[in-house]
């Protein structure tokens, strides 16, 4: 393992120790995951087998894209995302994995960027350009410069995922949280909850897991 290698390791467990602090995680340290819909439901945002409002967003080619634009799928996979943190790095593979999956499938990933470039200069739209053109996304990366479109999600971290079903016009949120079960290590994963979740979706089937615990960086959001 080379220099470079071995740093992103080391900032990424040492966020992931930072992160046995946050919601999230049990008081004893252990992962608490799973969450039940009750407790999801006293939180904001939207819920399990809630309808998704339209949004419209700056792509990094510069064109505006919309949940709306997207007439001809069985469901998105959206990703709130962003450039600083290390576990969207570490997840950042698995997500254009997840897109290589199951767009052709009718389930494509619309990733979303709702960090305050303020904060970190990482998250600009300029640093975002230059991300998905050197990783060469095959799925739009959109800026949510105002936060207002997490905010309506009810996303706190990066990344978190919604899985949403298409039947009609109408978006519904089929399932909300983590991408899979390790976060810094792909070959250590024994859930993957999204291709899981998604997997069902396209058989017809009902997701067995609808909520699980994001784990990743808080956003840091704008003063009002």
């Amino acid at each position: 393992m080379n220099t470079k290698h071995k740093g992103m390791k080391i900032c990424l467990w040492i966020s992931m120790l930072v992160s046995l602090s946050f919601p999230g995680f049990s008081d004893s340290g252990d992962p608490k995951i799973v969450v039940s819909i009750e407790e999801k439901q006293n939180q904001a945002g939207y819920q399990i087998g809630d309808g998704v409002a339209n949004f419209r967003l700056k792509n990094t080619d510069g064109n505006m894209v919309s949940l709306a634009d997207y007439g001809n799928v069985k469901g998105v996979i959206v990703i709130f995302t962003s450039n600083h943190c290390p576990f969207a790095k570490a997840y950042e593979d698995r997500i254009i994995g997840l897109n290589a999956k199951f767009a052709s499938q009718g389930f494509p990933v619309i990733a979303i960027n709702p960090s305050d470039p303020g904060t970190n200069q990482d998250d600009t739209f300029e640093k975002m350009k230059e991300r998905a053109q050197a990783k060469s996304y095959g799925y739009p990366y959109l800026a949510d410069d105002a936060q207002s479109v997490a905010k309506i999600f009810g996303a706190g971290r990066t990344p978190q995922v919604y899985v949403l079903q298409k039947a009609g016009a109408k978006f519904t949120v089929r399932y909300m949280g983590m991408i899979d079960d390790n976060p810094q290590d792909p070959a250590g994963v024994t859930k993957q909850y999204v291709e899981e979740a998604v997997s069902n979706l396209i058989g017809g089937k009902p997701v067995v897991t609808t909520i699980t615990k994001p784990v990743g960086c808080a956003i840091k959001w704008k003063n009002p």
